[in-house]
């Protein structure tokens, strides 16, 4: 099996995606290949025979996250037993950790939010007993946004527990792993103790694993420049460690090499759990100790051989940890920079070098980024030749000298604080200015499965003509590869289908119309909540649900924006929105009346304010919407709710914000022979619109409402249901069925819920 562990690894993978793409002739076309490759006389059979059973094996062992929770004899308020099975994760919003169930065998999440923690006693292999309801998590309601059930599942949990108190846990005991846990944590509060806040925060996150000091707002632009990989710890790190235990046993301490590299296998698995436990520290870890292993078996094995065994066996460790995307990008990484190897080599120059590392690791991983992110940053590739050195020669070596330094430096200590902080502030401010100046990413959306598959067949074929310097057939396949981005970042503007989607972003409205051809993207109505500590529109709904979807979508900029009226519910995200994208016009009745610092936030960002009231006409693109309502100041910002008239996919549509059933009567009567095949039913269904006569008027096929789930109001009302069963209304319901979609081409479409 010398030179092919990579077979039954890549076996391993086509399990994968078949389970998760539900795709099963993946498996048939990689039976196939390793078939052909036996024809050909490349393949003996002892390879494929490994690698054969390696796929049917990961076809049955690894789950699917599509498969239903598991049933569990719990209902309501319960008293459930079980023992610790996770570090527990302590932060000041919340605690939290993994119990399993002694009964069941199930696993499930406990969550206690609350600042009073006296009674929780809580350890990793602790027996406890937990008062409290098991819940299903919250699902995802919208595309683009994260399922927080399917990320649960995606660690093998499926049920969660709120605790209302730190008397709802009695815990006892604890287990051997306890005292690296606890060691791990003490090493955080130590750092925290001996040095300043910035160092610590920086310190924590690359040595130990735990960035939770580190600012949201630099972590998100390390996100955007796809830098994050600089914040888990790797290779660089734990060959840092492995150079320092050698340093010192060997140099200092008069170890043998052999004794040393003993050491080295044996503590490296101890610091994978002090760094936190991340795939990718496990990843370089076990290369390490197999490698090292190898050595001392006298068993000759390639690199590419020896990350394909820890592959495997990280696997069978934990058949939930291939969903892991840092596990994922970690492996794709270091596969393609051992691949491209002697391309690596043909240079010399530390600048080249770099550059060509950077090279690599972005474009194989840019089907799994644009997957997981929807965007992709260019510019990335030349900014990590500035980044990672600074981050590799500088910074990481220097955060492990200041931990053991620490308890003996004496002066020496603060002078190198000093040192790191003025260094690393301005080269913080400088990332900070390239991010203001530069970030100018592709959005490109969806990266459909063949897309994904023909990227890295033109990749790699690239690289093969590349590093064999055939560099008339390597611009040619680069030419294609470049070819392929565009075409994947233009097919909106290519596609003739539509959409209309009311997200479901609770008690408020938010509407995305998308035109064939991507000739204009609409927003009617952007609502938001109200933060309680602030008073203020939250960024929540955008950040969470309206940002995620447009960038699903490949959204980068908004035509239109329509505010049926003031209410947060229907406003509240706008000013978010026209920080972070380009809107051309937002749209408003004559009588509505703005904060002074959403309306200073909007016009700053270059969008033009237009009202417009009864009787008009406004084209965006090629669409048309006529303006119904409001025909007079009629004195509440929901009686002046924006009424829209529009035709989609050949149905006529009637949006109406939040007028009431007077507002209604006066469209009918002003608008006699009016119809409309789909109705947003006004006011989140309210008894207060929604008026039978209305309703008989305009003779309604479905009927969507944007309502949260549970909510105070008791929206919809009871008697508006009725009366739309009564005119056979067909209703979609947010807080019931999600998302609601209308898919069109030409004068043919369909509705589809995003939850069934």
């Amino acid at each position: 099996m010398r030179g092919y562990w990579h077979l039954p690894a890549l076996g391993m993978v086509t399990s994968f995606l078949a389970i998760t793409l539900n795709q099963g002739w993946l498996i048939g076309l990689f039976f196939c290949w390793t078939a052909w490759l036996y024809v050909r006389k490349r393949l003996g059979k002892l390879p494929i025979i490994v690698s054969l059973a390696a796929t049917l094996f990961s076809l049955f062992y690894l789950p699917s996250l599509e498969t239903p929770a598991p049933d569990i004899p719990y209902n309501g308020n319960q008293t459930i037993t079980g023992l610790v099975t996770s570090p527990v994760h302590e932060s000041e919003a919340k605690i939290e950790f993994t119990l399993t169930d002694d009964l069941t065998g199930i696993d499930f999440l406990v969550t206690y939010f609350g600042e009073k923690r006296e009674g929780l006693h809580l350890k990793h292999g602790a027996s406890c007993r937990i008062d409290g309801t098991p819940e299903l998590p919250e699902p995802g309601k919208n595309p683009g946004q994260f399922d927080f059930r399917h990320y649960l599942a995606s660690q093998g949990i499926h049920y969660q527990i709120v605790l209302n108190s730190p008397e709802a846990a009695t815990c006892t005991g604890s287990s051997s792993m306890q005292h690296l846990y606890q060691l791990r944590s003490d090493l955080i509060d130590y750092v925290r103790q001996k040095v300043s806040p910035q160092t610590a925060a920086w310190l924590n996150a690359l040595v130990l694993g735990d960035d939770s000091q580190i600012s949201d707002d630099t972590k998100q632009i390390f996100q955007r420049w796809n830098l994050t990989h600089l914040l888990a710890i790797s290779g660089l790190h734990v060959g840092l460690v492995v150079g320092f235990i050698y340093l010192f046993l060997v140099k200092y301490a008069g170890v043998t090499k052999h004794k040393a590299q003993w050491s080295v296998m044996i503590f490296l698995p101890v610091y994978a759990l002090l760094a936190g436990g991340e795939p990718s520290v496990w990843r370089a870890s076990a290369m390490v100790v197999l490698f090292i292993a190898a050595g001392k078996l006298k068993w000759k094995c390639s690199a590419l051989d020896v990350l394909s065994i820890v592959f495997i066996v990280l696997i069978c460790l934990d058949r939930y940890i291939v969903y892991q995307v840092g596990f994922q990008l970690s492996f794709c990484v270091t596969f393609g920079l051992l691949l491209s190897k002697d391309w690596l080599l043909q240079t010399s120059s530390s600048f080249f070098s770099i550059l060509k590392i950077s090279f690599i690791s972005q474009m194989m991983i840019l089907p799994l980024q644009v997957t997981y992110f929807f965007t992709f940053q260019p510019l990335s590739i030349l900014f990590n030749v500035v980044v990672v050195p600074y981050f590799t020669l500088f910074v990481i070596p220097l955060m492990f000298a200041i931990l053991l330094l620490a308890p003996a430096a004496g002066f020496l200590l603060p002078l190198l604080e000093v040192l790191f902080v003025r260094i690393h502030n301005l080269f913080i401010l400088f990332i900070q200015f390239i991010d203001q100046v530069a970030h100018e990413p592709l959005v490109i959306g969806a990266f459909p499965l063949a897309s994904v598959a023909l990227y890295y067949i033109i990749f790699v074929t690239f690289m093969m003509k590349v590093e064999a310097e055939r560099r008339k057939e390597a611009f040619i396949w680069g030419c294609s590869l470049v070819l392929l981005l565009f075409m994947i970042v233009i097919r909106p503007y290519l596609s003739p289908d539509g959409k209309v989607t009311m997200l479901d972003i609770g008690q408020g409205d938010a509407i995305v119309v998308e035109l064939p051809y991507r000739e204009s993207v609409i927003l009617i109505d952007a609502g938001a909540k109200l933060s309680f500590d602030t008073d203020k529109p939250s960024e929540g709904v955008y950040k969470q649900i309206i940002r995620p979807y447009l960038l699903s979508q490949g959204i980068n900029e908004i035509d239109a924006i329509f505010i049926s009226h003031g209410d947060l519910d229907h406003m509240g995200s706008l000013p978010f929105i026209a920080e972070d994208l380009p809107v051309h016009h937002v749209i408003v009745s004559p009588y509505y009346t703005f904060r002074r610092s959403v309306f200073d936030t909007i016009t700053d960002a270059g969008a033009e304010i237009v009202r417009a009231g009864s009787g008009d006409a406004l084209t965006v693109g090629d669409q048309v919407f006529k303006v119904l309502s409001p025909n007079t100041d009629h004195g509440t910002p929901n009686e002046n709710s924006l009424v829209l008239y529009a035709e989609f996919g050949g149905k006529t549509w009637l949006f109406t914000g939040d007028v009431d059933d007077g507002i209604e009567k006066n469209i009918i009567s002003n608008y006699s022979g009016l119809n409309a095949d789909v109705l947003k039913v006004a006011h989140h269904g309210s008894d207060t619109s929604s008026d039978p006569a209305f309703l008989q008027k305009i003779k309604p096929a479905y009927g969507l409402i944007s309502v949260g789930e549970n909510n105070m109001y008791g929206h919809p009302h009871e008697q508006v249901l009725r009366s739309l069963a009564e005119e056979d209304v067909m209703v979609f319901r947010t807080d019931e069925q999600g998302a609601v979609q209308y898919h069109f081409r030409g004068r043919r479409g369909t509705f589809s819920t995003y939850l069934p």
